[in-house]
């Protein structure tokens, strides 16, 4: 098999382990009428488990210490990846179902990309920014649409805005990620961030503990997150990133919503609802051509060769 075959293989497998994130989290959280894990538990609890690997893995491959250039980003990496996206993701699955999440959670790679171009100042073109609103608009429309189903009225639930809260730090967590990844490694920012974050996570699990009897699928649902989603999960999918290439490899992120909608259905025995796949289906198109848009550099516009200046 080739190294660029193999890379993307590994990228997908990424792809789908991440995406089972959301019916993962909704299945620990448990729905409002039997609620299991509190989210904040589970957002300590999974970084906690991340962390007590990661220890591991940095001891074992003999890791140096970040430098103090380095802790600010991994920080802010941490207080988005490991704080910020599974608190408000766990908040939000608890009133809503993981197939209306992942069409929020579909924004991710566009949100990702202007969070860039904002703190890593990379310039992206007119069209990647009528894209971002595109695909905006269309998460706006769908939650108000929802909400007139459900609710009678016509406004965004507090869930919704609590899935806008995990997609802006998931990306702040990617960006300032990256900021550090071509110094430390892909798969060292993660375990840092980890370990970063176990001073918090340890103390904050014990003192989260539940005080009701949890179902095992809870349980079970937790380990996944913590094992896979926030630790092994980013092992293959930048491995696959390196060895693929980043631009190639990227592009499987669009399968991940639908990735999200298919596993809902056997592990929550959600239905597959038209209005979600249309709308997962727009918002990936914009965020296909607006990726297109943000990794092609702007035309530069050479002068007429009359007029013999450098272009």
């Amino acid at each position: 098999m080739k190294k660029e075959t193999k890379g993307m293989w590994l990228g997908v497998l990424g792809v789908a382990i991440f995406a089972v994130t959301l019916p993962m989290t909704r299945l620990a959280t448990g729905p409002t009428e039997d609620p299991q894990l509190s989210a904040w538990f589970i957002t300590f609890a999974r970084a906690a488990l991340a962390g007590g690997l990661s220890l591991l893995f940095l001891g074992m491959t003999r890791s140096p210490r970040p430098t103090a250039a380095q802790r600010k980003p991994l920080l802010l990496a941490m207080l988005g990846n490991a704080v910020g996206f599974p608190l408000c993701l766990g908040l939000a699955l608890r009133h809503v179902s993981s197939g209306h999440a992942a069409v929020f959670t579909a924004l991710l790679p566009l949100a990702t990309a202007a969070l860039a171009a904002w703190v890593l100042h990379q310039r992206a073109r007119l069209g990647f920014w009528v894209c971002a609103g595109l695909g905006a608009a269309m998460v706006v429309a769908f939650s108000l649409l929802r909400a007139s189903q459900h609710a009678g009225g016509f406004a965004l639930e507090w869930a919704d805005l609590l899935l806008l809260g995990a997609i802006l730090s998931a990306a702040m967590g990617y960006v300032f990620g990256a900021q550090v990844t071509p110094q430390l490694g892909a798969e060292r920012v993660i375990c840092w961030v980890c370990v970063m974050a176990l001073p918090f996570s340890v103390p904050g699990a014990l003192l989260n503990w539940p005080s009701i009897p949890i179902h095992s699928s809870a349980w079970l649902a937790l380990v996944y997150v913590g094992v896979f989603s926030m630790w092994a999960g980013f092992f293959a999918w930048y491995r696959g990133l390196a060895m693929g290439g980043a631009l190639r490899v990227s592009q499987v992120q669009l399968l991940q919503p639908f990735f999200s909608i298919l596993a809902a259905v056997p592990l929550l025995g959600e239905v597959l609802e038209p209005i979600t796949l249309g709308f997962a289906l727009g918002v990936v198109a914009v965020v296909f051509f607006g990726k297109r848009l943000a990794s092609s550099p702007a035309p530069v516009l050479h002068p007429a060769p009359a007029a013999k200046a450098t272009p």
